[in-house]
């Protein structure tokens, strides 16, 4: 969401039943400033968040990923499977990994959609058919589904702040 004149828009997060019974909240006031309150999204670190942390609108990444494997599936005559691949790692793959630990738990039909993209994706390398099951395809590439790569990043950085206690590549 957009902000002007520096104000610095607030959203109140919870389940559909805690933001029904909650008050009314138009502002908040942190540090001596008062901040509005947001019945719609917030944008923040190119993640959309909405009240129920759906990542619905954040998932609209979808729509990015779908224009690139597009554009590739028109020049995919011309590549190597190489070529190809690092294509769809660079424009799509890092599209669809970005934040992808904060969907942890989304809901299914959220994480469907990016599975889809990411299927798409495999069928326009691999230069299979539309119809074809990506599972193989998937298995072939060596590229995990959307799921299992959140819960692999999820495994990464719990094992990292563990084990140097950050989440950060450097040092403490």
């Amino acid at each position: 969401m957009a902000t002007s004149n520096n104000i610095h828009p607030v959203i109140v997060l919870g389940t559909v039943n805690q933001l029904r019974s909650a008050p009314d909240i138009v502002s908040v006031q942190v540090a001596g400033a008062s901040l509005s309150t947001s019945d719609h999204t917030l944008k923040s670190v190119g993640v959309v968040l909405d009240q129920r942390l759906t990542f619905h609108d954040h998932v609209n990444v979808v729509k990015s990923c779908n224009y690139h494997t597009r554009a590739i599936r028109h020049i995919r005559h011309l590549l190597t499977q190489s070529a190809a691949q690092t294509l769809v790692r660079s424009l799509i793959n890092s599209r669809l990994d970005y934040c992808n630990s904060l969907l942890l738990g989304a809901p299914s039909m959220s994480l469907n959609r990016l599975q889809r993209a990411q299927d798409i994706a495999a069928r326009v390398v691999m230069d299979a058919h539309r119809r074809t099951d990506a599972k193989p395809l998937l298995r072939q590439l060596h590229w995990l589904p959307v799921r299992q790569r959140i819960l692999f990043k999820m495994a990464v950085l719990t094992r990292k702040a563990h084990t140097t206690g950050s989440i950060y590549n450097r040092p403490i």
